[in-house]
């Protein structure tokens, strides 16, 4: 899926763009709440705790998914919609080796930042498939939140927000699954498990992203969430086919209830900070600020204070635009 125009209308009114906003800043938190306790879980001392579900000891540093996040939603809270050139810049401008990022990636922002064009070094990996990973899926429940109101318009701006860094149609479709997943559980319409699986999937491009959604469609009467995501895939693979869809099922299961959702997923294994992080930003937008668990958040590292900025910032010279 290739989506080009820079021209899509940002929101129209103030009061429009604060309701977005609010709705966006509660996904990232929930997000950055997922993140951080799922990397938790890393370490081994902490694996006893998550058997017990017992919150491991604080602070919890978040990783680069919600660094990436982070510039997502500020990229929408000061215009409204995804300009790819400049959230490229902002992904190299805020990138910190330390954060966790994959080799691919962190060479990738490196090179941005010295001057290259992110269209090429995007569409460079695999033999110039491009990324497949589930790097795009786990920043763009924010971008979701934002567009509560359009699923389809979410899904276009997760596209954009994709292909900065994931060319591969797999890649783009588990950012577009979250996304619109986002947007229908920030709604805060009453959640049918079946409905919502099958709505995400009908947004969601062919492929094998596509695919595992009527997996876990078929799967949405199991009662383990460990066993679902041995068959659907806990991110062990680190790719949006084994990443996206089982998220999208611990969502339609549990979605009012966020503590319970993060535990089911950490307790699935796998790439537990992602999971967790995407899990964590699809539900809260739904479930609110109020309902975020406060220990988890005083335990979480705060955002960083850039990803407040609400006015455009300026694109270095560095970074090619094509």
């Amino acid at each position: 899926m290739t989506v080009d125009s820079p021209h899509t209308s940002p929101t129209n009114t103030t009061e429009n763009h604060d309701a977005r906003r609010e709705r966006a800043r509660t996904a990232l938190l929930g997000l950055a709440l997922g993140d951080a306790l799922g990397a938790q879980h890393f370490v081994p001392a902490n694996l006893p705790a998550l058997r017990a579900r017992t919150l491991p000891p604080a602070p919890w540093p978040w990783t680069d998914d919600t660094e990436m996040a982070c510039a997502v939603y500020a990229e929408l809270a000061a215009h409204g919609r995804v300009d790819q050139n400049r959230l490229a810049a902002a992904f190299a401008r805020h990138h910190d080796f330390d954060r966790g990022y994959g080799p691919t990636v962190n060479r990738m922002l490196r090179l941005i930042r010295a001057g290259g064009s992110w269209r090429e070094l995007a569409a460079e990996p695999f033999d110039g498939q491009g990324s497949w990973g589930n790097g795009a899926a786990m920043r763009v429940a924010p971008l979701g939140a934002w567009f509560a109101d359009d699923p389809s318009r979410a899904a276009t701006e997760a596209a954009r927000s994709a292909q900065v860094t994931h060319t591969h149609p797999e890649g783009v479709a588990g950012a577009i699954a979250v996304a619109v997943g986002a947007a229908l559980l920030a709604a805060r319409e009453p959640v049918d498990p079946t409905g919502f699986i099958t709505a995400v999937r009908d947004h969601t491009p062919p492929g094998l992203v596509h695919e595992r959604l009527g997996a876990a469609v078929r799967l949405i009467d199991r009662q383990d969430p460990a066993q679902v995501g041995r068959i659907l895939g806990n991110g062990r693979r680190v790719s949006a086919p084994d990443t996206v869809p089982f998220t999208l099922w611990i969502a339609a299961r549990y979605p009012d209830a966020f503590e319970t959702a993060c535990w089911h997923t950490a307790s699935a294994g796998g790439d537990v900070d992602t999971t967790c992080a995407i899990v964590g930003g699809m539900l809260g937008a739904r479930v609110g600020l109020d309902a975020l668990p406060t220990t988890w958040l005083n335990a979480t590292e705060p955002l960083p204070a850039w990803a407040s900025e609400t006015k455009p910032e300026p694109q270095p010279g560095a970074v090619t635009q094509v």
